[in-house]
């Protein structure tokens, strides 16, 4: 039986993750839950699962649930309560699922409280890779990945040693603008991008799939993860999703993982892991699945998974600036403030300003965020 802590249980990947629970109640027990604002959500994920403790980052929100909630979960607050999700003593494992550079305080503190995490927030390791990995090897937790993506490399490396990888080789969908080129993105609409080709997302991370930013953070991840140079990471544009991901060994062979694109399934192994549970959640029918084709990434048309790649291998806190101008950007583009390709020019604006720190301690990593969420904002702020 695995004890679990949800953070970010009301977005996609927590109300998904809170599904396999409820498909496995004699393997997972769910025992702490924590969002952001969505206290009505919260409320019936509290009354179906039974936590121990719920906690919700805004302070007003947990106020109007503690203002109607009377069953037996205690209800916190702030980052006190998310904090205390994180380290709950009765759990062992916590999915992190907080949508970005949020997740990263809490994943920590559940590292150093020795919880296992199955991680589903890329940003934490985007922003603070070198800090997070070590401290995961201090405290001697299992860091096992969520992501479909990653999930499928740690499956497909199983197959041989880590000197005998050749590359690994990171597949994306390449969004709802595949095959358009830098001219015709410049007027797509917020509308067009949150119609994602094959997955159901959060808002957030469907716009980073689009602009294919989000494949740049998963290059970094990839790198942290399983300890591979930048060198040996690729990107191969897979329009079906089948093929979650490949490793490229050094005799030639490849070995891939496939699946149906669906998050519970990479969820489900992180919580089994090294077993495999029983799968409610539909199988994979090849014939019907019919031609899987491979394609190169344009990297004109989408400079962001460049940019992305570049801030990786310079290290330091640059990728954390990037991250951070990424976020500031989405969220300006989901509110209607500043035209899609505007993502990446600002992206690029704030990386060729960035003073980077080569060996940043948590301190530079949360100063760098901060300074350059301000900067970013000022930089769009001047655009319209």
């Amino acid at each position: 039986m695995k004890n679990v802590s949800v953070l970010g249980s009301t977005g996609s990947i927590g109300k998904q993750t809170l599904e396999v629970a409820a498909a496995n109640p004699d393997k997972i027990k769910i025992k702490a839950l924590a969002a952001h604002t969505s206290d009505a959500l919260l409320e019936e994920q509290i009354n179906l699962f039974q936590p121990d403790i719920a906690a919700l980052s805004d302070e007003t929100a947990a106020q109007r649930l503690r203002a109607r909630y009377t069953g037996k979960t205690k209800i916190l607050a702030g980052e006190e309560g998310l904090l205390a999700v994180a380290t709950y003593s009765e759990v062992d494992t916590v999915l992190a699922s907080m949508v970005g550079y949020a997740g990263l305080r809490p994943t920590l503190a559940a590292i150093e409280y020795g919880k296992d995490i199955a991680l589903a927030n890329k940003e934490t390791l985007v922003a603070a890779g070198s800090i997070v990995m070590e401290a995961a090897r201090r405290h001697k937790v299992s860091l096992l990945p969520v992501d479909s993506e990653h999930s499928a490399i740690f499956q497909s490396l199983a197959g041989g040693e880590h000197k005998e990888v050749k590359r690994l080789l990171i597949t994306a969908s390449g969004g709802p603008f595949r095959g358009k080129s830098k001219v015709e993105l410049e007027n797509v609409t917020l509308e067009q991008c949150l119609k994602h080709p094959n997955w159901s997302m959060g808002r957030k991370i469907t716009v980073d799939s689009s602009t294919l930013a989000n494949k740049g953070l998963e290059v970094i991840e990839a790198h942290w993860l399983f300890d591979m140079p930048y060198e040996k990471i690729d990107v191969v544009v897979h329009p079906q999703s089948v093929i979650h991901s490949l490793v490229e060994y050094q005799d030639g062979s490849v070995l891939a993982q496939l699946g149906l694109p669906d998050m519970r399934l990479p969820i489900q192994y992180a919580f089994s892991y090294p077993e495999r549970f029983d799968n409610a959640f539909g199988q994979l029918d090849l014939v019907k699945a019919g031609q899987l084709t491979f394609e190169e990434p344009d990297l004109e048309a989408f400079p962001a998974l460049k940019l992305a790649i570049e801030c990786g291998k310079a290290g330091g806190t640059l990728p954390c600036a990037f991250n951070a101008a990424n976020e500031e950007a989405v969220y300006a583009f989901l509110e209607g403030k500043i035209k899609y390709l505007d993502i990446p020019l600002t992206i690029e604006k704030i990386a060729a300003r960035h003073q980077n720190i080569l060996q940043p301690t948590i301190e530079d990593i949360e100063q760098t965020d901060a300074e350059t969420r301000r900067l970013t904002r000022e930089i769009l702020a001047a655009l319209y």
